[in-house]
């Protein structure tokens, strides 16, 4: 029988924590590769720069190259005054790009496939976007809603265009992470079961083993060719989270249109 492409991601209990409401609290496997990541983070920069080199080895030049590929990321999207961002934007790079790449490791969770967690990070820089235009810009913040230059009978149509346009924000930059990791790792696992299935037919010897063999080359070749275009669409996606992050900060730090 093939395997579920879907129970990859299932979310499974590891250590029971108790009970709150009636609903079960677990330390999950979600929980553990997300701590896991946190971890691998840190430990590989600190690793990376502990000698701090004039002359960089391959670690230290590897994270000096991460850091000015964000720093220059932010600076062209929100500004030099959005470099004050640059460890929350940093962070968010390097979690979600460590988390995509995990994912790829045969038998790992992979952590961005789940909505909740995409969802999360998005309400994250919303939040960090709309608390920080209110306290850096007051009610001007507003102004980010009410294009200039824009007839007065036109401008409540707008305002509301406008405003919808910004809630939908959390919810675009959440999907689109959650569906490109989804549905490349679901079909990674769709090949390999096909190889799976047709490598049984080789086994079995004769004209039906032949024809196995021959079924199993294509499938073969797809899963070669998706598992190296997962790992750019890997990177692609931190990328892409990061940029429109940068984008949503310059909001905040410019909110007038």
């Amino acid at each position: 029988m093939a395997a579920n492409p879907i129970e990859q991601f299932e979310i499974k209990n590891l250590i029971p924590l108790g009970n709150i409401g009636g609903q079960e609290i677990a330390f999950t496997n979600s929980a553990l590769f997300m701590v896991g990541a946190v971890a691998l983070i840190t430990l590989g920069f600190t690793a990376a720069t502990a000698g701090r080199s004039l002359v960089p080895g391959r670690a230290q030049a590897a994270a000096e190259m991460l850091y000015e590929f964000v720093a220059n990321t932010l600076r062209q999207s929100a500004g030099e005054k959005g470099m004050k961002f640059f460890p929350f934007v940093f962070s968010l790079f390097m979690f979600v790009l460590t988390c995509n790449m995990l994912g790829m490791i045969p038998g790992f969770f992979t952590v961005t496939s789940h909505v909740i967690v995409t969802f999360a990070l998005a309400i994250l820089v919303i939040g960090t976007v709309i608390v920080y235009g209110f306290v850096k810009h007051g009610t001007h913040f507003l102004g980010l809603f009410v294009p200039s230059g824009v007839p007065a009978w036109l401008l409540p149509f707008m305002v509301v265009i406008e405003l919808i346009s910004f809630l939908s924000r959390p919810i675009s930059l959440s999907l689109r992470l959650f569906a490109n990791m989804l549905a490349g790792h679901v079909a990674l696992k769709v090949f390999a079961g096909f190889i799976v299935a047709l490598g049984g037919l080789a086994a079995s010897g004769g004209m039906t083993g032949v024809l196995g063999v021959a079924g199993a080359a294509l499938p073969l070749a797809m899963a070669v060719a998706l598992t190296a275009f997962e790992f750019l669409v890997a990177f692609l996606q931190a990328y892409v989270f990061t940029i429109l992050t940068c984008i949503y900060l310059h909001d905040a730090l410019h909110p007038g249109h």
